[in-house]
Order: C-alpha cells, then structure tokens, then sequence
C-alpha cells in the first residue's frame, strides 16, 4: 500500500468507529484475524469490535479532532482528541496506531490520557 492509502485507511477507520459505524469500520479496513493490545479488552479483533460497540451506547456523540498523522511503512500513528462527552470537558489525548498489512489493519494499539480542566503546564495539551 502506499503511504497515502494507510493514512487514510487508519483515519477513515477511526472516524466511522467514533461515528458509530463500527461493523463498517471492520468490514472494510480490518482483517478479523489480526491482533490487538488494548489491556482491557479479551485479545482478538472481534473482542475489540464488541467493546467498540459497548463504548458507542456509553458515550454517544462523542468526537474524534484529529491532530496530527504519522506513516512509517504500513504503520500509521494517529493523535487526536477524543472528546466523549457532551458535557464540558476537554476530553482524552489519543494516540492510536494501526498496523497493516495487504490492505488491511492487523494490528491496533490505543493509548489515551485525560486532560485536565486545569492544566500546569502552559504549552497546553496539544
């Protein structure tokens, strides 16, 4: 695949999952056989799959601004904001990466860090 084409492969991904539109998201970007390393979800695609879909009914309308997006071969870096509530809230740095292979993602790692109302540091979260 070309550098373009796992960029945007991982983001549309992403953005159909936070959109709610999860079996999309895996039907046409994952390969159901391949891995994932979130610590709180049983191994294997369709473990994450299903908690995707828990999260969506927990946290409805929630949103994805992506920041920046970083390819090395057939791994893509994403770190975005994921902002789950409606409420007032400066929502979660994330930082997701997607590994793929002939043209579809085999592996997924997902790290996420809440950010504070009143942050210390001045440069800010992003």
């Amino acid at each position: 695949m070309e550098k373009s084409d796992v960029k945007q492969s991982a983001v549309q991904f992403l953005k159909l999952i936070v959109d709610g539109r999860i079996d999309d998201a895996y039907q046409k970007y994952a390969d159901m056989d391949g891995k994932h390393h979130n610590i709180f979800t049983p191994a294997g695609f369709r473990a994450l799959k299903n908690a995707m879909k828990e999260n969506d009914i927990r946290f409805p309308g929630k949103r994805l601004v992506i920041k920046d997006v970083l390819v090395d071969g057939d791994l893509v870096a994403v770190h975005s904001n994921l902002i789950l509530y409606k409420r007032k809230s400066n929502g979660l740095i994330a930082v997701h990466l997607l590994g793929f292979k002939n043209g579809k993602m085999v592996e997924f790692w997902d790290c996420a860090q809440e950010i504070s109302m009143n942050l210390l540091n001045k440069d800010g979260a992003f």
